[in-house]
């Protein structure tokens, strides 16, 4: 079974269980990206039983514990109080949970302490590492799952079906673990650094759910080396050492107490459990970056919120202020007071003629108008690099340090930054969407060099890196440096003439999907290669054969602005 296969199935086993004892295991916080991994997950997942409510990242008071209901009050000329989510258990389903406010995790982690029945998935599409769902929701969960990176052939298989699940919520109440097994687990969830309790608790119920899916009543050794495996990875904050024989033998107990252990270990359910070899298995499950995450210590922040320098984006909640319009309160929407009163005086004559008992101020539900804001979204530039040539660790100089000027300005424009190089026979994508100015760093300390310039691959990069960014709330604004002169074509072969059509056509397909960009000539003689190509782009055009860091770091800001 390959790497992705086996963490497509602990998924499923983790959605079977959360269905067993919904209660005990809170829910799964799941990183993958938009793609046929993760809309196969979300298939899994609205096929288990119960009712479930999906919710925003900037869900309210009122939608969370409910209020007053204002269409409803205005109608009935009396308060009138909704119910919110809290007074239904139901799973919670969070999108986006990388863009989760401090205050909406802790309202969410209070409703799980304190509101029985509630589960909750959060739905992590962060780009960076440091882009993550707040660690006061992902500790409160049993499960931590990245299905990022596998394929879309590796996630087949369904769940138990609903009857056998059904029988397993039924016999759960009466599958019991010994005490053994409990301190087993907590000890074991000290030797990797994991300082809370939650952690071996949320075992002890992924054990005593899986032996209740498996029809026992008592958890195997298997159950709970599967509890382990499942819970401890993402919480691990160090990896155990070998103990050393010498210092950790027991002295020799007395004779007649050496019996009396013997029996009891005769007795023990955990002396079939080899404890090294499943601390070694749960080792081989926590993620590879641990060490690096840790030596970071970076607090997790939303990194796509908005307010940015990208495009337009219309809302109700912040950003500058637009004339409010016609509708019904409900879920995200906030009323304009003054607004609604404008629309509702020219009709009070008429309306205390038809209703002489009413108050002061008589308000229809046609007259609210609800507020309107206009955002930006966080703006993505897509550097796309010819890295072909003799000229090529030149340019590729340039566009490092360019990057990281702009780098400099991102905490405060809130634009992500990506770089694509091109060269030899095709594209790659050095250095994925990110705002983090260390990884950056790293990724562009050493950069290949030489080759052809397969231009219309490095175009074709671009565009399907900016169609993923705009899936993901961003706006994409394409920044390439080159020359012009394409010499391999889509399909790796050289030949200019074809070459050269295919990076037209390729412009001239990035310029339909409305992607902005500025072309730079490189060139040491600008021709007129890059200049048509920009045409085919809608681009603007800048020829700056000598341009330093500098030069192309305010050229491209001044081109993209807005």
């Amino acid at each position: 079974m390959t790497e992705g296969a086996a963490r497509w199935e602990s998924a499923l086993r983790a959605l079977a269980l959360l269905a067993v004892d919904p209660e005990g295991l809170r829910g799964i916080a799941l990183r993958a990206r938009v793609g046929p991994v993760r809309r196969a997950f979300e298939a899994r997942l609205a096929t288990l039983p119960g009712p479930a409510q999906r919710i925003h990242p900037e869900i309210g008071d009122p939608e969370l514990y409910g209020g007053v209901d204002v269409a409803a009050t205005l109608a009935a000329g009396r308060p009138v109080l909704s119910q919110g989510l809290a007074h239904r258990p139901q799973r919670l389903i969070l999108p986006m949970a990388e863009r989760c406010a401090p205050d909406l995790a802790a309202r969410l982690a209070q409703l799980l302490d304190t509101s029985p029945g509630h589960a909750l998935v959060l739905l992590d599409e962060g780009a960076d590492p440091d882009e993550r769902a707040p660690g006061a929701l992902t500790e409160r969960l049993a499960f931590a799952l990245d299905l990022d990176g596998v394929g879309r052939l590796e996630a087949r298989g369904d769940l138990p079906g609903a009857t056998a699940l059904a029988e397993a919520r039924a016999r759960l109440p009466r599958v019991t673990v010994a005490p053994e097994r409990a301190a087993a687990l907590t000890a074991l969830a000290a030797r990797f650094g994991i300082d809370s309790l939650r952690a071996p608790l949320l075992a002890l119920r992924v054990a005593r759910a899986n032996a209740a899916l498996e029809g026992r009543e008592t958890p195997s050794d298997d159950d709970i080396r599967l509890a382990a495996e499942m819970v401890y990875p993402s919480r691990a904050t160090l990896l155990p050492q070998e103990q050393d024989p010498e210092q950790d033998t027991p002295p020799d107990p007395p004779e007649q107490e050496q019996d009396t252990d013997n029996g009891a270990e005769q007795d023990d359910p955990l002396a079939d459990l080899p404890q090294e070899m499943l601390i070694e298995a749960i080792a081989a499950l926590v993620p590879r970056d641990l060490l690096a995450r840790l030596a970071e210590a970076k607090a997790t922040r939303g990194g796509m919120g908005g307010s940015g320098a990208g495009a337009k984006r219309k809302g109700n909640r912040r950003g500058r202020p637009k004339p409010s319009r016609p509708g019904r309160p409900g879920g995200r929407d906030r009323v304009d007071l003054v607004a609604t009163l404008r629309a509702a005086a020219p009709w009070q004559t008429i309306r205390r003629k038809q209703q002489p008992q009413a108050g002061r101020v008589i308000v229809h539900v046609s007259d609210i108008r609800l507020k309107r804001y206009e955002d930006r979204s966080d703006r993505l530039l897509i550097f796309t690099v010819d890295a072909s040539g003799s000229a090529a660790m030149a340019r590729l100089g340039e566009a490092k340090g360019a990057v990281e000027l702009l780098l400099a300005q991102a905490y405060a424009s809130r634009d992500h930054v990506a770089l694509v190089a091109f060269r030899g026979t095709g594209a790659e994508l050095l250095l994925p969407p990110t705002r983090s100015l260390v990884q950056t760093k790293r990724r562009l300390a050493a950069l290949p060099g030489g080759g052809g310039t397969p231009l219309a691959s490095g175009l074709r990069a671009a565009g399907t890196l900016a169609e993923q960014a705009r899936g993901r709330g961003l706006s994409p604004k394409l920044a390439l440096l080159t020359d012009g002169r394409a010499n391999v074509t889509l399909e790796g072969t050289g030949g200019r003439a074809q070459a050269a059509e295919d990076a037209t056509r390729m412009a001239r397909l990035l310029r339909a999907q409305g992607i902005g960009a500025i072309v730079i000539d490189t060139a040491t003689r600008p021709g007129p290669d890059s200049r048509n190509l920009a045409t085919a782009l809608g681009a603007a055009y800048l020829a700056l054969p000598r341009a330093d860091a500098q030069r192309i770091s305010g050229a491209i800001s001044d081109a993209l602005e807005g």
